[in-house]
């Protein structure tokens, strides 16, 4: 089982259980809408959560996102919680608290079992997978190679960094979200998350400024707590009209050298050579799958 990885720049989390905030949903122009089962419902609350996530599901995905539902952690509760989450309309679990491949697999096992049973296509359902203590990080490679099911990774920096006794700032948390993003690069899924932290959306400039830097450590695309984030997250984490410009431009250039038997040209006074020519190729595609992406979600709007 081999996936195409989708297009997720922004994940908006939404309590299951909450309706004004299920209602307005599917209007927030995100990627994915989250669907919490873990931390935004409180003990007492699980159980009606969980019977909601069919009924929602539904209703949040109307703008053309995708739905992930985020699961809890231990064993117990993250079965009880798939057992109403694998469904057509969910398009992946967010895993918390990964412990191991082990972990992972244990649960690719439960969802193949329910995909089975339920009629649905082997391995409709995507993992993310949330690394959010020390010794799930001593793992961070074999972790999201453990299931081809995996189609991302992030840290969940609040809890890593509690779990750690650290503080939860980016300067703190700055080497172990690089390592994050070079594991899932290594094991061909997506890096998700910021360099900086998402609960602060006091400046929405500063934001923005901490989102465009994380792009440039090589995440594709985040967890937003706040609609306000959305449309900055997906601005910020596609390519620019410049980029997409130059882009072709390094392309058809290289065309034309390796035509005259060149492998290597200038542009501006700089050195274009192989790694800037694959950069620009895996950025084109990129700028197509989020355009395809995006029409996607307008034809669900109409």
């Amino acid at each position: 089982m081999t996936r195409e990885l989708p297009v997720w720049r922004s994940l908006l989390y939404v309590p299951v259980n909450v309706e004004k905030f299920i209602e307005k949903a599917h209007t927030r122009g995100a990627d994915v809408i989250q669907l919490d089962l873990e931390d935004a419902v409180p003990p007492a609350e699980k159980e009606r959560a969980r019977a909601l996530v069919e009924k929602n599901a539904a209703r949040v995905r109307r703008g053309g996102a995708d739905v992930v539902v985020r699961i809890n952690q231990p064993l117990s509760l993250a079965a009880r919680d798939l057992e109403h989450s694998i469904l057509p309309d969910v398009d992946g679990i967010a895993i918390t608290k990964v412990d191991s491949a082990s972990h992972v697999k244990l649960l690719d096992q439960l969802v193949t079992g329910l995909e089975e049973k339920r009629g649905m296509k082997a391995g409709h359902t995507s993992f993310i997978t949330m690394i959010e203590t020390a010794d799930a990080f001593t793992r961070i490679d074999e972790i999201p190679r453990a299931s081809p099911r995996v189609v991302a990774m992030n840290i969940g920096g609040e809890d890593f960094a509690l779990d750690c006794d650290m503080q939860p700032d980016e300067d703190v948390l700055l080497h172990p979200k690089q390592r994050m993003i070079i594991a899932a690069r290594a094991a061909g899924v997506m890096p998700l998350g910021f360099i900086g932290t998402v609960a602060d959306f006091s400046d929405w400039e500063r934001f923005r400024l901490m989102v465009r830097r994380s792009r440039r450590f090589g995440f594709d695309g985040a967890g937003c707590i706040h609609p306000g984030q959305v449309k900055i997250v997906n601005e910020e984490y596609t390519p620019s009209e410049a980029e997409v410009a130059y882009a072709r431009k390094v392309i058809e250039m290289d065309r034309e050298a390796a035509a005259s038997g060149r492998g290597s040209f200038q542009i501006d006074g700089k050195m274009i050579d192989i790694p800037v020519v694959v950069r620009a190729e895996r950025l084109i595609r990129r700028h197509e799958a989020i355009r395809r992406r995006e029409a996607k979600t307008l034809a669900a709007a109409r």
